[in-house]
């Protein structure tokens, strides 16, 4: 089966629909699948549910989504950075799910292993377990959190092969690995790509059985929310 596509869009031909549910990787705008998201942008489809641990910020990575009202409902941890998401929010526009970070991270991880509901202590007695089921296990509450399955995961990664066998960097790694497990189709991107049998197999993050579609992606940006610097010593 063909893997590799020359782009994103002809990556994602014939997958993208309205209303959809899209997983996307990436911590604030680390790791975040560029071009995906900005071929996702250029699609036009709208009604979109987002998995993400944030909504990027205004102007960049998710947020490009937002701005053209693409996005009905975010499932998410952190939202801060985006204004927009906030006036929307606010507004009524834009549904969300908010959930602890290692809440988010175990449901979508329960996802991709086939597991449709869990058990945690993280949010009892608060607005998180509103509407969720309680139950007692040796003396303390646990509410229950269902796993998250998408029908589309949009994932970065510092190399792949023709496989689909992929190898993350660093902080980049994040939320990517869990997301291409946990839906229909898994489609990636990366900085370089090579042959198979060019990556170390015991480097490899992803096995290219969960990934569906590649693309070697060039000149990414690679922004960061806030840079703060200081002055250097003499």
């Amino acid at each position: 089966m063909k893997k590799v596509y020359p782009d994103a869009t002809a990556a994602l031909a014939g997958v993208l629909r309205d209303g959809m549910m899209i997983m996307a990787g990436g911590f604030g705008l680390s790791g975040i699948p560029e071009k995906l998201i900005d071929a996702i942008a250029d699609s036009g489809v709208t009604g979109l549910t987002v998995i993400s641990n944030n909504c990027g910020i205004d102007g960049a990575g998710l947020g490009k989504l937002l701005e053209r009202g693409q996005i009905k409902k975010m499932i998410s941890s952190y939202v801060g950075e985006n204004k927009l998401f906030a006036q929307q929010y606010l507004s009524g526009a834009l549904e969300l799910e908010f959930n602890p970070q290692g809440t988010l991270a175990e449901r979508i991880r329960a996802g991709g292993a086939g597991i449709p509901a869990f058990f945690t202590k993280t949010g009892v007695g608060t607005i998180v377990a509103e509407g969720k089921e309680v139950r007692e296990f040796d003396g303390a509450q646990y509410v229950m959190e269902r796993g998250l399955f998408a029908d589309l995961a949009i994932v970065k990664a510092w190399k792949g092969d023709t496989e689909g066998n992929l190898i993350y960097r660093k902080t980049a790694r994040n939320f990517n690995p869990m997301m291409a497990t946990a839906a229909k189709v898994t489609v990636a991107e990366v900085e370089e790509l090579v042959d198979v049998g060019g990556l170390d197999p015991n480097q490899i993050h992803t096995p290219g059985i969960y990934v569906k579609r590649i693309l070697e992606g060039k000149n990414y940006e690679k922004r960061i929310e806030q840079r703060t610097t200081r002055p250097r010593a003499a």
